[in-house]
């Protein structure tokens, strides 16, 4: 495919260039193809990661015809994020029945491509903000572009335990989100067991009494990091019990969770009970390693962005998502911050001249 650059026509790059500077971009061509030697390609808007917060900011940025370029990653992580391996959300609009986790993705995924986003299965690996255009490395391919949205989403910290597993009992009664399945009819009227010992672990748990019979809080030490205000409000609800200095050592069942063993590291002695799910509450981790420092994080490693945008430290990078957010950390909070980076980069480009047809 020819590059457009005005009137003139570049075959070095398999995506658009639309600029009012053509000369910059045959430059880019021939140092690329004849001084460096190695093959690279440029796109005016390249979007890291998929999920809501991707798949949404291509929907947004490709019918503003700014021919987004999505990496939805390979090596790195499962291409559509943590819905993924959700069985069935519950809670996004327009979907009154609830819809499969993976279901929902898929169709995202369908739609900015439909309006011409370009989806490629390869993991970004390294980037450098330092230059413009960005430069944005995956393996041994080289990438360019004039703006560039961060929607790599945060992992869930899992124990390392038996059970606990993506082939196991993941998402058939273990998960890491209440809000997203606490509700699911396998959990009601159960036994239901929290890991954890922060402030969400306890909103967690909180939330949890809605739906199950009893709900136990498991922490492997005698006192909870949690805020006063917080354990004051668990300590008072009849339905959650303290399970102290304890430690979920296996999760069993048949197709669901239906017992956990419980070790007790003060009198070492090992307890089953019956379980119809387990909530890890021991943070995320934001993927964000890949980045090396190219842009301003806070001390957990989320992207900073500017209050009421997804403006990061450098100018033309934004940010969409977990990967910035680790309060809501919901799949319809993602999809609008994914809408967010969009408009904001498409002003971004305007302002330098960059989206011209």
């Amino acid at each position: 495919m020819n590059v457009v650059c005005g009137k003139s026509r570049v075959g070095y790059s398999s995506f658009f260039c639309k600029s009012r500077e053509p000369f910059s971009c045959v430059f880019k061509a021939l140092l690329s193809k004849f001084i460096l030697g190695v093959p690279m390609t440029h796109a005016k808007l390249v979007i890291i990661g998929s999920g809501p917060a991707g798949y949404t900011a291509a929907i947004y940025a490709s019918r503003a015809l700014l021919t987004p370029v999505l990496f939805e990653g390979f090596f790195s992580g499962i291409a559509g994020g943590q819905l993924m391996t959700t069985t069935e959300v519950e809670n996004f609009p327009g979907f009154p029945e609830g819809v499969l986790g993976h279901q929902l993705m898929d169709l995202m995924k369908t739609q900015a491509q439909r309006f011409g986003t370009q989806v490629l299965s390869k993991d970004i690996t390294a980037v450098d903000f330092s230059v413009r255009p960005f430069v944005l490395k995956s393996g041994k391919e080289t990438f360019t572009c004039d703006a560039c949205i961060i929607a790599t989403g945060a992992s869930a910290k899992r124990l390392s335990i038996p059970g606990a597993g993506d082939n196991e009992f993941w998402q058939k009664g273990v998960t890491a989100c209440a809000v997203c399945d606490g509700a699911s009819p396998i959990f009601r009227d159960k036994d239901l067991f929290v890991v954890g010992g922060g402030d969400s672990a306890l909103e967690e748990a909180m939330f949890l009494t809605r739906y199950g019979k009893r709900v136990f809080v498991v922490h492997r030490r005698d006192t909870l990091r949690a805020s006063k205000v917080m354990v004051n409000k668990a300590q008072a609800n009849e339905k959650i019990f303290f399970l102290w200095n304890s430690e979920i050592v296996k999760i069993s069942g048949d197709t669901l969770v239906r017992s956990i063993d419980i070790y007790n590291n003060v009198d070492e002695t090992t307890t089953t009970m019956e379980a119809a799910g387990v909530f890890f509450a021991i943070g995320h981790q934001p993927n964000t390693a890949f980045l090396g420092g190219q842009v301003a994080l806070d001390e957990n490693g989320y992207i900073i962005t500017e209050k009421g945008s997804s403006r990061t430290s450098v100018p033309g990078v934004f940010a969409a998502g977990d990967v910035q957010d680790k309060y809501y950390r919901q799949a319809i909070t993602s999809a609008g911050s994914g809408c967010m980076a969009a408009l904001d980069a498409e002003r971004f480009l305007e302002n330098r001249a960059l989206c011209l047809v």
